[in-house]
């Protein structure tokens, strides 16, 4: 189990390396918002702002929604738990702010949902918003009813007990079950909402390794397919035009006798779209049974989150996280070279 990391916020450009053999870089860059958050004073669940600039009258409730994009629900709970002070007394939407005003909010969080469970997990950064988690294959991402414990939700409320962080786990994105890689867990509903949106507006860049059947022709192309499922309770997803509109662009790292080694980054968000649309132009993922067939060389998806690029919400950051694929992928690709000669 890792400990919290440290403050990785205080460097412009901060490169970390958890494990030689897997190396997860993090780069930060772009700080536009830090200078009006007050370091000293931020934790989990408390947000304090410095006004620095006020152009005409402005309350706190408009400042709030446009410079840090607090959501109106949030809002309306702040109003409700009277947890909205400027100058570090308890004040209402409508009062008016000034420069040099220090307004901070205190998100009031529900007891956690989740089983605490001791399972090892890698976690790829982590700052006072987010923990990413760089997940292992054939682990849930939260309880189903067919896992119910052993997730990757149960792993993260054991950490967040055992270091004390007063937060709630909420997960931005998810991960098949077979699926490796970077994985978002917000720390507030405030950033939960705000990657949230970012998501949804296709804002936060993508990218995944996958290892495909059969030799790949273009360099390079995109799949702009639209994705759907053929019954309501369909879990097989299919390219049809009820989909709704789905955009997957790949590039070629590598080609091999019978496969190909692929980079590819999601325009949208669909359930199984990269196994879709790869299957969809006769080039399904290695080990996917559901879209393909089973492999012989490794029993899973070959397919891996390697890249997430994100706004901060809070600091307004440009964070990039890179995490170089497991060792089943690795083995993958050496049985893939092997077999080239």
């Amino acid at each position: 189990m890792k400990t919290r990391s440290s403050d990785t916020l205080k460097k412009r450009c901060i490169y970390l390396i958890f494990h030689p053999l897997k190396p997860i870089i993090v780069k930060i860059r772009k700080k536009v918002g830090e200078k009006m958050i007050i370091k000293s004073q931020q934790s989990e669940n408390m947000i304090t702002y410095l006004v620095e600039e006020v152009e005409g009258k402005e309350t706190i409730k408009n400042l709030l929604k446009k410079e840090l994009n607090v959501s109106s629900r949030l809002l309306t709970k702040l109003k409700k738990n009277r947890s909205i002070f400027l100058n570090n007394h308890y004040v209402k939407y409508h009062e008016e702010v000034n420069k040099g005003d220090v307004i901070k909010i205190v998100m009031t969080e529900e007891p956690n949902q989740f089983v605490p469970e001791d399972i090892p997990f890698s976690i790829a950064y982590e700052d006072v918003d987010v923990i990413i988690v760089n997940k292992q294959p054939g682990i849930v991402t939260h309880p189903t009813k067919g896992h119910a414990i052993g997730t990757i939700a149960n792993a993260a409320q054991y950490y967040i007990e055992t270091n004390k962080l007063n937060c709630r786990i909420r997960f931005v994105n998810r991960l098949d079950m077979d699926t490796s890689g970077l994985l978002i867990i917000a720390k507030n509903p405030y950033t939960h909402h705000v990657l949230s949106e970012q998501m949804q507006l296709d804002k936060i860049e993508k990218k995944y390794i996958a290892f495909v059947q059969g030799v790949v022709e273009k360099d390079f192309d995109t799949i702009d397919q639209p994705i759907g499922k053929p019954t309501e309770d369909a879990i097989k997803r299919v390219v049809g035009p009820e989909g709704q509109r789905s955009v997957t662009k790949y590039k070629v790292i590598e080609r091999y006798k019978n496969a190909t080694l692929i980079e590819v980054q999601l325009l949208t968000g669909r359930t199984h779209q990269i196994r879709v649309h790869m299957s969809h132009i006769g080039h399904p993922l290695i080990g996917d049974s559901l879209y393909g067939k089973s492999s012989e060389f490794i029993d899973r998806q070959a397919l891996h989150a390697s890249y997430l690029k994100f706004l901060q919400p809070r600091y307004k950051a440009v964070v990039e996280i890179k995490a170089d694929f497991p060792e089943d992928l690795k083995q993958l690709q050496d049985k893939l070279r092997s077999h080239n000669t």
